[in-house]
């Protein structure tokens, strides 16, 4: 069968593009772990010595918690809504839409007795995770289906040298696993190709915290987390015309990025309201392009064998934070964060439309007695409009997304003993 001049370039976006599940919940990432987090829109590094969340968030201030020991447990009930898409792809009609998805995360934090100077905890989390579905084509060509879950197991210590100086660190091990699936077709209905991979990974990283109270009501904080390579291994089958083959079934692997992170923070209580500003920089550079390895050599010498382009820029995100202490046993909290999309117009597509975001966030924490303490926050995440110039564009997508975003709800409780 030979193919049309539209259809290769139709395959050569897609492939250029497909396979990105990896990277795609991380660069729209989840870094609310946490009711207190959710509530101040991850407003949450320097002000964090309350509860158990403070060993994932700034491990550094465990040395400041009270000599009892720490459990936070919450539910996250995530939302996305559907993306639309107004445009043309290579010249092409491609009006469609996403299908919505839902998810509930579960994440726990556990922080231990002192043990001097030095102190120890634990949390288990999913810092990225989502699925996207187009329901039209073209874009079930590109993304028919990507969905991933990433968790982290989080050990961590601090040292505590004094009233005003604190360090700490952990061990990051990271779970992934990601389907993807693509089902390819030509402007007239004709088949291309079908693909279906899935695979998962173990990996590790590391992350490291700074502390600095120059008075008892203001910490100064410096946290970073390291980049992670996630080293997926999985199984790939399919076949096609365009693939060389009417049916391939083979090992495939493939090495992308979850990129470091360097907050810088800075937190003052003034009595009645802790206000908590953060700078947050993510080292997206990182992912330059994506390269999956076919067992199979004619798989691999096929266009899904070769390198595809990405060249993501690093992205800042400011914060602020406002936890309003209403009585002695009654918090509320407000959040707000701008958050600077990394994929460029050159390289997006259909399996993450990303655009910048204005977070919106609010919560309450209730101290029911001396051990017990329940709360819960809500987020909403604004994507702005993307426009994409088809001339600009690698996979030829001319037009606008818009729509989409993110609505987050957490249920929690503590508890300390």
């Amino acid at each position: 069968m030979q193919l049309r001049k539209s259809s290769c370039l139709f395959l050569a976006s897609v492939l250029m593009t497909g396979s990105a599940v990896t990277l795609r919940a991380s660069a729209y990432k989840l870094p609310e772990q946490s009711m207190r987090s959710v509530g101040l829109s991850a407003a949450y590094v320097a002000g964090t010595a309350d509860s158990a969340d403070t060993g994932y968030y700034n491990p550094a201030n465990m040395g400041w918690l009270e000599e009892d020991q720490y459990v936070d447990a919450s539910l996250t009930l995530i939302y996305l809504p559907k993306v639309e898409f107004e445009g043309t792809v290579h010249g092409l009609p491609a009006d469609g839409s996403s299908r919505s998805e839902d998810f509930l995360v579960p994440m726990f934090h556990y922080v231990g007795p002192k043990f001097g100077d030095w102190r120890f905890g634990l949390s288990f989390v999913a810092p990225g995770g989502l699925s996207k579905r187009w329901r039209d084509q073209p874009q079930r060509t590109y993304a028919e289906e990507f969905t991933l879950a990433i968790l982290e197991l989080n050990p961590t210590f601090s040292y505590t040298f004094d009233d005003r100086w604190s360090v700490g660190g952990g061990l990051r091990v990271v779970y992934t696993d990601g389907t993807v699936r693509a089902y390819g077709e030509d402007a007239h209905g004709n088949f291309l190709f079908a693909q279906n991979l899935e695979g998962d990974s173990f990996d590790f990283g590391y992350n490291l915290a700074l502390s600095f109270r120059p008075q008892p009501e203001t910490v100064l904080s410096v946290t970073y987390r390291s980049n992670v390579d996630l080293t997926v291994e999985g199984d790939a089958k399919g076949g096609g015309p365009v693939v060389g083959t009417a049916w391939f079934d083979t090992g495939a692997d493939v090495e992308v990025p979850l990129p470091a992170t360097l907050a810088v923070a800075a937190a003052h209580d003034f009595g009645r309201v802790k206000l908590e500003l953060v700078y947050e920089r993510t080292f997206w550079s990182e992912y330059e392009s994506l390269d999956f390895n076919f067992d199979d050599p004619t798989v691999e010498a096929s266009l899904l064998g070769r390198a595809k382009e990405k060249n993501w820029n690093d992205t800042d995100t400011i914060r602020v934070g406002v936890t309003w202490h209403v009585d002695e046993r009654w918090d509320m909290l407000f959040g707000y964060a701008w958050d600077e999309s990394p994929i460029p117009e050159k390289t997006i597509g259909f399996e993450l439309p990303d655009s910048d975001a204005h977070i919106f966030s609010v919560g309450s924490v209730i101290r029911i007695d001396e051990n017990w303490e329940a709360g819960f926050g809500l987020l909403y995440d604004y994507k702005e409009d993307r426009d994409v110039d088809g001339a600009e564009n690698d996979n030829g997508i001319d037009g606008t997304f818009d729509k989409g975003g993110a609505y987050l709800a957490t249920v929690g409780i503590g508890y300390r003993f």
